[in-house]
């Protein structure tokens, strides 16, 4: 759980004045809400694009909850990330019929194509591999997202091409 954070990485939302003018503007149009906690995270996902450690703890002391309350949201929902995600994100449903249908293969394809692990990012920042709950689309297992689009029946052998034309874009 984050208590502290000793060292501020420079580079951090909460030392960037853009960043957090954005931060503070949040924070002060949604303390008042009820479920603040939740609305102004959401709010920073959406804008900033991931919750640092630094930032659950500002964020902590600005609506004057605990820091573990409000590191327990992050950590609970699948929605909330920690670091930051690649210019694209692709997501292995992990639901039963994906999973039997194929979705490790498909995994350890793009594992091994991309050179990074499950909730990794590339190094110059393009993709962002992650393996997500059941999408819905169980009738077209093994089903893969990409950024939003929902791509069924998908063979390990077209897992070269996608990230091909990712990178293209």
């Amino acid at each position: 759980m984050v208590k502290t954070v000793d060292k501020i990485a420079v580079n951090d939302p909460v030392n960037n004045p853009e960043q957090r003018a954005i931060i503070d503007q949040i924070l002060n149009e949604n303390r008042h809400k009820p479920g603040a906690t939740m609305v102004v995270l959401s709010e920073l996902q959406n804008k900033i694009g991931y919750i640092s450690d630094a930032m659950q703890i500002y964020v902590a002391k600005q609506l004057e909850v605990p820091v573990s309350t409000v590191h327990g949201v992050v950590t609970f929902y699948s929605f909330f990330t920690t670091t930051p995600r690649g210019k694209h994100t692709i997501k292995f449903c992990m639901g039963t019929a994906c999973y039997v249908g194929g979705v490790p293969q498909l995994i350890e394809k793009a594992k091994q194509v991309l050179g990074i692990n499950l909730g990794e990012t590339t190094a110059d920042g393009n993709i962002t591999l992650e393996a997500c709950r059941c999408v819905g689309a169980c009738s077209q297992a093994p089903v893969i997202v990409v950024d939003d689009d929902v791509m069924g029946r998908f063979p390990a052998k077209k897992i070269p091409q996608v990230f091909k034309n990712l990178q293209q874009e």
